[in-house]
C-alpha cells in the first residue's frame, strides 16, 4: 500500500463507521442500535472462542499426521481476525468479521493467498529435529552430550576446556 493512501484510509474508515451508526440508528433507533453493537461484540467473543479452539485442534491434528498445516494456520488467522473485527464497534467491521467466519469465504481467501505461503513444519512423528538452514558451523548438542565441568575419565571435552 502506498504511504499517501494510508492517512486517507485511517481517516475515512472511522467516518464510514460513524455513517453506518447514523443510518442504522435512523432505521431502528438509538437504543436498538447500541444493543446490536453490544450483541455483535458478545457474539464475536463467543465465536472466536469456539471456532478458535476448533482451528487449534485441526492444526494439531494436521501436524500429528505429518501434513501441511498451512491451510489450517491461515484459517485460524482469519478466524482470529474475524473475532477481532466483531469485537470492534461498528457495522462495517461486523460485516467483514461475519464474512470471515463463513468457511467457504475463508476457502476462497485460501485459494488466492495459499499459493504465496510456504509453511515449513517439522515431522514430529519421526523424532528427528528440523534443520532450519544451519550453516554447518553450528553443533547441536543434547544435555547428555556435554558437561559444564571437566571429568578426568571422560573422553568428551567440556565447555571449560580450551583448544
Amino acid at each position: 500500500m502506498r504511504p499517501s493512501i494510508l492517512p486517507f484510509l485511517l481517516l475515512a474508515f472511522p467516518l464510514v463507521e460513524i455513517a453506518g451508526f447514523v443510518v442504522v440508528g435512523g432505521w431502528i433507533g438509538v437504543l436498538p442500535t447500541i444493543a446490536l453493537v453490544i450483541a455483535t461484540t458478545i457474539a464475536g467473543g463467543l465465536l472466536l472462542r469456539i471456532q478458535g479452539f476448533g482451528a487449534l485442534t485441526r492444526i494439531r491434528a494436521s501436524l500429528e499426521q505429518g501434513g501441511d498445516p498451512g491451510r489450517e494456520l491461515v484459517n485460524a488467522l482469519m478466524i482470529m481476525m474475524a473475532g477481532v473485527l466483531l469485537l470492534l464497534p461498528g457495522f462495517v467491521t461486523d460485516i467483514l468479521g461475519i464474512l470471515l467466519f463463513i468457511p467457504w469465504i475463508r476457502n476462497l481467501a485460501w485459494i488466492f493467498i495459499g499459493r504465496h505461503i510456504v509453511v515449513i513444519a517439522p515431522d514430529f512423528r519421526s523424532g528427528a529435529r528440523p534443520n532450519y538452514g544451519r550453516d554447518g558451523r553450528t553443533i547441536d548438542l543434547d544435555s547428555d552430550e556435554y558437561s559444564q565441568e571437566s571429568k578426568p575419565d571422560s573422553h568428551r571435552p567440556s565447555l571449560d576446556d580450551k583448544r
